[in-house]
């Protein structure tokens, strides 16, 4: 008889660990159910902007997501998970359904992080994560006005594509001094500032929000920032992070990292021999990552676990990216904030200052410990594969060649 693994949240990483486990339990010596909170199967999150944009829900669907095909699995739609019951081994339903597991994965992800500002909650602001919240967006959304997105990172930069999509004027206020700066150094962000204000989007970088402001209705009406400018708006959407969520932990007595997320060892596995997590819920040796690729690479381990094989514990995960934010290609990759002591930065701008290029190399000078791209990503992969090596030339021919 098959074992029962419940696996809680299908997002892009719970989906991608069921679809590793199936592939490689030839003896199919587990039984899968998953405890899906929202209302719809895995989606393409990454993607949200294209719903924005007028695209069907089933463009952002993710391959086999429904498991109709599949008999070992049990896809449980708008099932919330409420609590773990790990001595009768079951998590209990906000429906009152109970379903015990032999085994349990935690892929519940993480919520966006709305900062307590004051009319942060008035009718009118909204977070971007879900289609859910797209679908409200889309029905706010009124051409040719303003609309403020808050936070300038990934996500804020796709919420402002769109708004634009929408035909709204997209404002992004940032308290970092540049866009994206996660990822990017002062000159790439500079670089994704100028050109993202040519395309319509009015960056407020180096300054926080202070309050979102009621009109007389009781809806949101304006934006003031920290520096006194008020932005007329009656659409406002909060992408200034996420929290892992593992809201679960306290009555399960599991523990969680410092900054959150269930705490789990180098194989994703938690202090209890039968739970493991994967994703943005999980904190890996305490540490919390907000990419998809390493929870991929969680995934893939656990389910290699699950069925008799001994992965490697996970390394330092590669973080690494190359993405087209409004039209604008940007990316990063390795150490591209030249943390690393004695490291060394070579940095080469185009004439225009529409390109930048930037390679980081150890102390010696020889070494690629990393780099920014902006305006031109073309030569991201070659340059990435060349992380940990010695350079073939000089790196000012390198450079440019990026350009």
């Amino acid at each position: 008889m098959s074992n029962v693994l419940v696996v809680i949240g299908h997002g892009m990483v719970g989906h991608r660990f069921v679809r590793e486990l199936r592939a490689r339990d030839r003896d199919r010596s587990w039984r899968v159910v998953v405890l899906a909170e929202e209302p719809v199967p895995a989606y393409d999150r990454l993607h949200l902007s294209e719903r924005a944009r007028g695209a069907p829900e089933a463009q952002l669907s993710l391959p086999g997501a429904d498991f109709a095909s599949d008999d070992g699995v049990e896809l449980r739609l708008a099932t919330r998970a409420v609590r773990i019951d790990r001595e009768a081994r079951e998590v209990l339903c906000a429906d009152g359904a109970r379903v015990r597991y032999d085994a349990l994965v935690l892929a519940a992800g993480s919520r966006p992080f709305v900062p307590p500002v004051p009319g942060h909650d008035l009718p009118g602001c909204h977070v971007y994560r879900t289609l859910a919240d797209v679908a409200a967006i889309r029905a706010a959304a009124r051409p040719g006005r303003t609309g403020v997105v808050v936070g300038g990172g990934l996500l804020g930069l796709e919420a402002a594509g769109a708004l634009q999509a929408l035909g709204m004027r997209p404002h992004v206020v940032e308290g970092a001094p540049w866009l994206m700066p996660l990822q990017l150094d002062e000159g790439g962000g500079a670089v994704l500032g100028r050109q993202v204000t040519e395309l319509g989007v009015a960056p407020h970088c180096g300054v926080g929000l202070k309050s979102v402001d009621a009109g007389p209705d009781g809806t949101a009406s304006s934006v003031t920032l920290a520096d006194g400018t008020v932005l007329d708006t009656s659409l406002v959407v909060f992408s200034t992070g996420v929290r892992p969520r593992d809201e679960l932990a306290a009555d399960a007595g599991l523990n969680t990292g410092e900054r959150g997320g269930f705490h789990v060892d180098g194989h994703c596995r938690t202090a209890d021999e039968r739970i493991w997590a994967v994703g943005e819920c999980a904190a890996v040796d305490g540490r919390c990552f907000g990419l998809v690729t390493p929870g991929y690479r969680m995934a893939e381990s656990v389910a290699s676990t699950l069925t008799g094989e001994t992965p490697a514990p996970l390394s330092d995960p590669d973080l690494s990216t190359e993405l087209k934010l409004l039209g604008v290609a940007v990316a990063s990759f390795g150490d591209a904030h030249a943390r690393t002591a004695g490291a060394m930065e070579y940095i080469h701008t185009s004439g225009a200052g529409d390109r930048y290029a930037k390679l980081v190399l150890d102390a010696t000078g020889n070494t690629l410990l990393g780099g920014v791209l902006a305006g031109d990503s073309s030569s991201y992969g070659r340059l990435r594969s060349l992380l940990g090596h010695r350079l073939p030339g000089a790196p000012e021919g390198l450079l440019g060649a990026a350009l």
